[in-house]
C-alpha cells in the first residue's frame, strides 16, 4: 500500500481539487453515457424501421437504469465511506469498505441477470411495448443482460478509483470502453447487418473492457488501497453501512427507472409509440446535458468527505458554495440552449419528421425548470459526501416518487393536457424538489458545519 497522504484534499485550493476530479469525472461520465446514447443515435437512423427500433431501445432503458442503480448502491455507498476513512487515516477500514463493496457488486450482478432473463417478456410489455416494438426491445435486452456483471464492476468500482483521487484514471476506465463501442457500433449494426442486436453486442464488449481495466488498476501498484481477497470477506455491519449510504444513489436511479416506466406507459396510452420514442430522445438529451452538473457534484464528494473526516469544516463549506454557484450558472446556460435550439437535439437521434415536429414542444416543456436541478444535485451530493443517508434518500424519493409519478398520471387529465401533462411533471418536480432539498441542507448540514467551525475557533 502506498503513502495515504497522496492526494491530500485538506491542503491547497478547494476549487482546484474539485475541478481536478470533476473535469475527468465529467468526461468519464460523458463517455459512459455514450455507451447507450450512441446506440440510440445509430439505431434512430436505421432505414425503414428507425422510429420503431428507437422506441424499442427506449423500452429497455428502465432495466438498464435499474441495473445501474444497484451499481450505485454499493459503488456510491462505499466510495464516500472510503474517502472519510482516508481523511481520518483509517487505512484498513478504507480497504475493507472497497473489498466488501466489490463482493456485493459481483453477487448482485449475477442475481439481477438471472431475474431479468426470467421476467424479460412481461417486463417489456409492462413498460409499454407493442407488437411493433417488442421484437426490437427483446433483441437488444437479451444480449445486453449478458454483460450485467461487467456493468456492475465498471460502474460501481470506478467510484473507488475516484475516491482515491485518481480522477484521470477513472476517466480512462470508461474511455477505453466508449471508444470500442463507438468503433464497433457502425461495424456491427450496419457493416454486418446485425441492427439492434449488433448495438447490444458492441455495448457488452465495451463494458467488459472497462471492467477489466478497473480490476487491473485496483489490484495494481498505483492504487493507494488495493483490492484483495481478504478485504472481500463480507462483514455484515459494514455491508449495512455501505448499503445505507448508497441507498440515496440507488433510490435516485430506481426512481428514474420507475418514472421512465410510468411515462412510457402513460404516453403509449395518450399518444402511441411515437411519443414513447419522443421520451427516449428527451431522456437521452437529459442524460447528456446533466453530465457536467453530475460530474461537478460527484467530483466534490471525495473532497468534501475527506475534509469532513479531517475536521476541516471551513473547507467543506467552501466546496458547497462553489458547486452551488457553478451548478446554477451551468443549468441556466443549458436551459437557454435547449430552448433556442431544440431541433438540433432531435436531429441527432432521428430523421423522422413526425417525431421531430411533435418532439420539439415536448422538449421545451420538459426542460423549462432544468435550472432548479442544480439545487437538487448540490443538496443530494452534500448529504452523501458527509454520510447523511437518511436525508439523501428522502429527497430522492420526494422528487421522483411523491411528485413526478403522481403528476405524470394526473396532469394528462387536467385541462385536456394529454401528452403535454406528462412532460410538465418534470419541471414542476424540479422546482419543488430542488428547493426543498437545498433549503433543508442549509438548515441542517450547513448549520452544523458552522457550529463545528465556531467551536474549533474558540
Amino acid at each position: 500500500m502506498q503513502d495515504t497522504e497522496k492526494n491530500d484534499f485538506s491542503q491547497g485550493s478547494i476549487i482546484r481539487h474539485i475541478l481536478g476530479l470533476a473535469v475527468p469525472m465529467t468526461l468519464a461520465q460523458l463517455i459512459n453515457v455514450l455507451y447507450s446514447v450512441v446506440d440510440r443515435i445509430y439505431i434512430g437512423h436505421l432505414p425503414h424501421a428507425s422510429a420503431e427500433a428507437l422506441t424499442g431501445i427506449g423500452l429497455c432503458l428502465p432495466v438498464i437504469t435499474i441495473l445501474s442503480a444497484f451499481a450505485n448502491l454499493f459503488g456510491m455507498g462505499g466510495a464516500p465511506l472510503c474517502s472519510i476513512a482516508r481523511g481520518g487515516h483509517q487505512e484498513k477500514r478504507a480497504q475493507k469498505v472497497m473489498g466488501n463493496s466489490f463482493a456485493m457488486l459481483l453477487m448482485t450482478g449475477v442475481i439481477l441477470m438471472t431475474v431479468c432473463y426470467v421476467l424479460k417478456r412481461p417486463l417489456l410489455y409492462l413498460f409499454g411495448a407493442s407488437s411493433a416494438t417488442f421484437g426490437y426491445a427483446d433483441e437488444y435486452l437479451t444480449v445486453y443482460l449478458a454483460g450485467t456483471v461487467f456493468v456492475m464492476v465498471s460502474l460501481g468500482m470506478n467510484n473507488f478509483i475516484n475516491a482515491q483521487g485518481f480522477g484521470r484514471m477513472g476517466m480512462l476506465t470508461v474511455l477505453l470502453g466508449a471508444v470500442l463501442n463507438i468503433i464497433l457500433d457502425p461495424v456491427l449494426i450496419f457493416g454486418f447487418g446485425m441492427g439492434v442486436r449488433g448495438a447490444a453486442i458492441a455495448t457488452v464488449i465495451s463494458q467488459g473492457a472497462s471492467a477489466l481495466w478497473v480490476l487491473c488498476f485496483l489490484t495494481g501498484k498505483r492504487a493507494i488501497f488495493r483490492l484483495d481477497r481478504a478485504s472481500m470477506k463480507l462483514e455484515l455491519p459494514l455491508v449495512k453501512e455501505i448499503t445505507f449510504l448508497g441507498t440515496s444513489g440507488f433510490v435516485m436511479s430506481v426512481t428514474n427507472g420507475t418514472v421512465q416506466i410510468v411515462c412510457n406507459a402513460v404516453l403509449a396510452r395518450w399518444g402511441g409509440d411515437i411519443y414513447v420514442g419522443i421520451m427516449t430522445v428527451l431522456n437521452s438529451v437529459r442524460e447528456i446535458v446533466s453530465l457536467p452538473l453530475n460530474g461537478l457534484t460527484s467530483g466534490a464528494q471525495p473532497v468534501m468527505g475527506y475534509n469532513y473526516g479531517a475536521g476541516e469544516y471551513r473547507r467543506v463549506k467552501a466546496a458547497v458554495r462553489f458547486i452551488t454557484a457553478a451548478g446554477i450558472v451551468f443549468c441556466l446556460a443549458v436551459w437557454l440552449v435547449v430552448f433556442l435550439e431544440p431541433r438540433f437535439f432531435f436531429h441527432l437521434f432521428t430523421s423522422e419528421q413526425e417525431l421531430i415536429n411533435n418532439g420539439i414542444p415536448a422538449l421545451q416543456i420538459y426542460f423549462c425548470g432544468f435550472f432548479m436541478m442544480a439545487l437538487q444535485f448540490v443538496g443530494q451530493s452534500t448529504n452523501v459526501a458527509l454520510n447523511r443517508p437518511k436525508q439523501a434518500v428522502f429527497f430522492s424519493l420526494f422528487r421522483k416518487v411523491i411528485i413526478v409519478v403522481p403528476l405524470t398520471l394526473l396532469l394528462p387529465l387536467v385541462g385536456n393536457l394529454g401528452t403535454d401533462g406528462v412532460f410538465w411533471a418534470e419541471p414542476v418536480s424540479n422546482v419543488i424538489g430542488g428547493t426543498a432539498c437545498f433549503v433543508t441542507m442549509l438548515l441542517t448540514v450547513w448549520k452544523e458545519l458552522t457550529q463545528k467551525e465556531r467551536m474549533q475557533n474558540e
